[in-house]
C-alpha cells in the first residue's frame, strides 16, 4: 500500500458526502492517436466510490441514505462536487443528490 493510498483509506467524508475517484480522461482515440491535453474535453462524470459520509440530515430532520456504497460505480453531475489533489491525483468530494445513477 503506498502513502496516498493509506492518506485516501483515512479520509471520512462529511455527512451527506461521497469520496471520489474519478475516472481517467482517454488519452488516446479508437484508431490510435495520442491527444494532447489541450484537445481533451470535458471532465468526466463516472468515478468509483472511495468512501462514504453518514446519512444526511434534512432540514426538518429526515435521514437521506447515500445513494452508493464503496466501491460502486458512479455518474455524478457534470459540474458537481469539489476538487481535491493528493500526490497530482484529483477526487472528487460529490453530495449525496449530486449522484445520478450508480452502474452495477
Amino acid at each position: 500500500m503506498s502513502k496516498t493510498d493509506n492518506k485516501l483509506s483515512q479520509i471520512q467524508p462529511a455527512p451527506g458526502y461521497l469520496f471520489i475517484e474519478p475516472d481517467d480522461q482517454p488519452t488516446q482515440t479508437s484508431s490510435g492517436i495520442y491527444l494532447p491535453d489541450s484537445a481533451k474535453g470535458d471532465k468526466p462524470q463516472e468515478g468509483k466510490v472511495l468512501s462514504v459520509g453518514d446519512d444526511d440530515v434534512t432540514d426538518s430532520g429526515a435521514k437521506k441514505k447515500a445513494p452508493a456504497k464503496k466501491g460502486d460505480k458512479v455518474i455524478y453531475k457534470k459540474w458537481g462536487g469539489n476538487e481535491v489533489k493528493f500526490d497530482n491525483k484529483e477526487y472528487l468530494f460529490v453530495k449525496f443528490e449530486d449522484i445520478l445513477a450508480v452502474i452495477s
